[in-house]
Formats: C-alpha cells, sequence, structure tokens
C-alpha cells in the first residue's frame, strides 16, 4: 500500500532560492542597491532574502503574499518597500522598526484597520505612505506622528470620516480619497473630506492674488 503524500500547510507558489534573489539585486543610477522580486507567484515571504538584508529598496508587489514576518525589520537600511498587490490582511508591528523608510506602498491588499499597526507612527523618516484599494474604516491615531508624510494614498476603501491630524502634518502636500463612503453632505465633515485630492502648500510659495482668494474661500467655509 502506497501512502499519499503529506499534504503541507504552506501555500503554492513559486520557491525563491537565494542564488535567484541575488541575480534580482540591481544598483540604481544613485547607488542604491534594489531587490526585485516583483510578479514571481511569491505566496510565502522568502526567508532567504534575509541574507541580504542591506538593500536600501525592496520590491515584492503582485504577488500571493499574505503574510510578512516580524523579521522585516532585519532590513535597516530599507528606504523604500514595495507590497502592493498581494494579499496581506496585517502588518507587523516590527515595520515601525525602519527608522529610514521613505516610501511604503501596501495598496491593493486584504487590509483592515486592525491589520494596520500603530507602530506605522513611529516610521519617522516616512514620505509617501499608499493605502489605497483595501478595507480599512479608520486611520490609528498614531499616524499623527508622521511629520515627514507628503503624500497620502487612501482611494477605494470603507472610510467614512477623515482624521482632522491630517490638516496637522507639516509637510502633507497630497492626499487621494477618491471612492470612500466619506458623506458630503454631512455638517460635521470638514471641508477637506470633501474632495478627492488634496493639496497643501505654505502661504509664501503662493502670489498675491492666489493666496487672497485662499483666505476669501477659507473665509466663507469658516462662517
Amino acid at each position: 500500500m502506497v501512502k499519499g503524500k503529506k499534504k503541507s500547510n504552506e501555500p503554492s507558489g513559486k520557491k525563491i532560492t537565494l542564488k535567484m534573489a541575488k541575480n534580482a539585486l540591481k544598483v540604481t543610477m544613485d547607488g542604491k542597491r534594489s531587490l526585485d522580486l516583483s510578479n514571481m507567484e511569491i505566496a510565502t515571504f522568502p526567508k532567504c532574502i534575509l541574507k541580504l538584508c542591506d538593500v536600501d529598496e525592496l520590491d515584492l508587489s503582485r504577488n500571493q503574499l499574505k503574510k510578512i514576518p516580524d523579521t522585516i525589520d532585519q532590513f535597516v537600511k530599507l528606504r523604500w518597500l514595495d507590497l502592493h498587490s498581494n494579499h496581506l490582511e496585517q502588518i507587523p508591528a516590527s515595520i515601525g522598526r525602519l527608522h529610514n523608510l521613505y516610501s511604503l506602498n501596501l495598496c491593493n491588499n486584504h487590509l483592515t484597520t486592525p491589520g494596520l499597526p500603530h507602530e506605522l507612527g513611529l516610521l519617522r523618516n516616512l514620505g509617501i505612505l499608499n493605502l489605497g484599494m483595501n478595507r480599512i474604516e479608520t486611520l490609528s491615531p498614531s499616524m499623527a506622528a508622521l511629520k515627514e508624510l507628503q503624500e497620502l494614498g487612501l482611494f477605494n476603501n470603507l472610510l467614512t470620516h477623515l482624521p482632522k491630524f491630517l490638516q496637522n502634518l507639516p509637510k502633507l502636500q497630497k492626499v487621494n480619497i477618491r471612492s470612500n463612503p466619506i458623506p458630503t453632505d454631512d455638517l460635521e465633515v470638514d471641508h477637506i473630506q470633501r474632495v478627492e485630492c488634496l493639496y497643501l502648500v505654505r502661504e509664501e510659495c503662493l502670489c498675491a492674488d492666489c493666496l487672497k482668494m485662499c483666505k476669501k474661500e477659507t473665509e466663507r467655509l469658516e462662517c
């Protein structure tokens, strides 16, 4: 009698070896080391790439990943992390230890509000954060600490309001909130929430006519 093979709990997908990962390693025009493992049908985070944890950029987008391990914090030099278009339901708290991270793309996953750790607020150098195309209902108050944030993608989520702390982020220039159930006729909803894209500029960057027009519009909204 031939026994059947024991079923593995590991999700199916392409297995990445260290040799394959090394072949995917590139040096960018500005001298940064970039590891591109995008669109390779990867279902499980390849442990072997921890041996390449000194890279500046890591692209694991367009795969089948359901989980990112706590060991992601070993990529201490990482400035650019792309995880878009996977099957992620949560992000590990250890991501908050990637203090050099400037760009984080989590778009097009299965993330909900509980799946986003409070430790996101520890990414003090984060300039670009894309959370679009998920199932997020609210944003963590810890994100108020992202003082370097310039661009925030929130499109195609389940947001019914935006937190006021977004108005206090000093460098925030663009917020994309398209396709969210934010009520435009809700009197408690700030005018910032009624636009699809929000652009913030400092007064000194405006010409006299534009500054006058903006102040007039602000006075109208505050009435």
